[in-house]
């Protein structure tokens, strides 16, 4: 049951998610609330808040031990955790990390921002997305609840990488396309349908 439960929540917080996301929520709501300038910033903040029931329900429902990798592995697991976090920031410093957060949006007007193909962007398109599922996976503890959530977060991020994918290509077109063509989406070295 607890399975269930979290599969649940989980499907609820990605369709909210997604369409908060989506460009037609980005054209609504802010013409419904006269500004776009919080939007951004309310976005992340609703969806590290609508986040954490997942993690209360993951810690709360009942649970069963998977597996525990022993030390010293699981000093190596932490250890790349550790180093999963730091490319995680490194990647975001990357990025302009004030509007990817929506505080520069409060100050100024916000403008399409630039594709970012330097630094960990030069390795895979989504590096958010791989040091965020390495950190995870890296985990040297796991239960059912876990392990079900670590699987709904994959999946999601996958399927939130797809259209975000499109979304790109929209915006950025063939500088787009060409950059997909050369890097890959979120394992160094593995690009499928390379012509």
């Amino acid at each position: 049951m607890s399975i269930l439960i979290l599969l649940v929540a989980l499907a609820l917080w990605g369709v909210v998610h997604s369409f908060l996301a989506s460009h037609f929520a980005k054209d609504m709501i802010p013409a419904k609330i006269g500004s776009m300038d919080v939007y951004r910033l309310g976005y992340n903040i609703f969806a590290v808040i609508s986040f954490a029931p997942i993690l209360y329900l993951m810690r709360t429902l009942p649970d069963r031990m998977l597996y525990q990798i022993a030390s010293p592995w699981n000093i190596l697991m932490f250890g790349g955790q550790l180093l999963a976090a730091v490319l995680l920031l490194v990647a975001v410093l990357q990025t302009d990390t004030l509007s990817f957060v929506g505080l520069r949006q409060l100050f100024e007007k916000e403008k399409s921002g630039a594709l970012v193909t330097r630094g960990l962007y030069r390795v895979v398109r989504h590096p958010l997305y791989t040091f965020g599922l390495l950190f995870i996976w890296l985990t040297p503890t796991v239960t059912q609840n876990t392990l079900t959530v670590y699987i709904g977060a994959t999946i999601y991020t996958l399927v939130g990488a797809y259209f975000e994918e499109r979304k790109l290509l929209r915006d950025f077109k063939e500088v787009y396309a060409e950059y997909k063509r050369k890097t890959p989406m979120l394992i160094p070295g593995m690009i499928f349908g390379k012509k």
